[in-house]
């Protein structure tokens, strides 16, 4: 499974992409606010910590718009993602833009139906929001599940399920076991990831009798 990083925070995306283990970011107009900078500074600037997949969002509603915005998004590095919201207008707009050799990522998918749709405008990524389905009593996971498994009987669709509005370490794991290609998470979730009790508990362990020992693998 890839690991995207879902934050605008460049420190962030530093710090995590240090570790070797974030494969993308995905932004978002809300991420983007929040950053409190210019979306294309943003962008250019985790294009050129992060080597994977940037997804950049289109502020437009409209195609003709859409595909405007796009033009000066794919400019600013060979490795941003254009995110189109799942809307008819984001769906011709994904259609243009994956013919031209772009990578689209189409957010807000709440259905397996529309999870179809963007496969077969040739998305590189589907969106699906799990969190925000869990929180109207849906089960988020049901629908990783329905998408992974209608994909899978079109081996010829190339569409990633990239797993967001991730909530929790468990939502990354369940998504795993589904066999869903990515997960966006915030860094927190991120962080989550490492922690286990057990694990501190035991290198405190390990630390003090080593300590014990009086030895050195390097000479102080």
């Amino acid at each position: 499974m890839k690991f995207f990083i879902d934050t605008a925070e460049i420190s962030d995306i530093r710090e995590l992409a240090a570790s070797g283990l974030v494969d993308g970011v995905t932004t978002n107009p809300s991420l983007i606010a929040k950053s409190g900078r210019k979306i294309l500074d943003v962008i250019a600037e985790i294009c050129a910590v992060v080597p994977g997949p940037v997804s950049a969002e289109v502020a437009a509603t409209e195609y003709d718009q859409m595909l405007r915005e796009a033009a000066v998004l794919r400019k600013i590095a060979a490795n941003v993602a254009v995110k189109v919201p799942l809307t008819p207008d984001g769906l011709r707009a994904c259609k243009t833009l994956s013919s031209d050799g772009a990578m689209v990522n189409v957010t807000l998918c709440f259905s397996a139906a529309q999870a179809l749709l963007a496969a077969k405008a040739g998305a590189s990524f589907i969106s699906p929001f799990v969190g925000r389905l869990d929180d109207i009593g849906q089960d988020g996971m049901e629908l990783i599940a329905d998408i992974v498994e209608i994909y899978r009987n079109y081996p010829h669709f190339k569409t990633e399920v990239l797993v967001a509005s991730v909530r929790s370490p468990m939502h990354v794991i369940t998504a795993a076991k589904i066999g869903a290609d990515v997960a966006t998470v915030p860094p927190s979730v991120l962080r989550g990831l490492y922690k286990h009790p057990l694990t501190d508990k035991g290198l405190a362990a390990f630390l003090a009798d080593w300590k014990g020992t009086g030895q050195h693998i390097i000479a102080p």
